[in-house]
């Protein structure tokens, strides 16, 4: 997958507020992507893919500025237990690398739970598709595209 198959996910799905931005260096990590867009880094959101006990995936969705609690995301998710995926598994689920996915387009459905964090800004940032490019995305369109129920699962 590659930033020009999430433009066209993003023109099916009709969401014309968004935007890919590219850049000439790699957007992979929060400070990255920071530098780049000169933005705090509560606007730029992490996309985590972590694993339950029987081998189903589930996102957690937020703010740069924070880290997924494992413990309220397992507990949002009802399960007994969940682990970070591996990159190869990243890849397999939702046809992106780690560092350019985006929090929406996956190859598959997946249960998305977002930080009620996220949702407080107009816009935010997150993988464009692209080690090199970043989605500006209105929050509200990443929830309504992708179903996510919002939890607090952020430390």
């Amino acid at each position: 997958m590659s930033k020009e198959r999430l433009e066209a996910y993003l023109k099916e799905k009709g969401v014309t507020s968004a935007r890919i931005l590219t850049f000439e260096r790699p957007t992979i990590t929060v400070e990255d992507a920071e530098k780049q867009l000169g933005t705090s880094r509560e606007k730029i959101i992490k996309s985590m893919i972590f694993i339950d006990e029987n081998g189903v995936p589930v996102v957690g969705i937020v703010t740069g500025d924070k880290m997924v609690d494992e413990e309220k995301l397992t507990k949002a998710c009802e399960a007994k237990r969940i682990k970070i995926a591996r990159p190869s598994a990243v890849k397999n689920l939702t046809g992106y690398e780690v560092g350019a996915m985006p929090p929406v387009g996956f190859k598959k459905p997946i249960r998305t739970f977002i930080d009620p964090k996220v949702l407080s800004f107009d816009k935010v940032y997150g993988g464009g598709g692209a080690i090199n490019a970043l989605l500006e995305i209105d929050p509200k369109d990443v929830k309504k595209l992708i179903s996510g129920k919002v939890v607090d699962i952020s430390k």
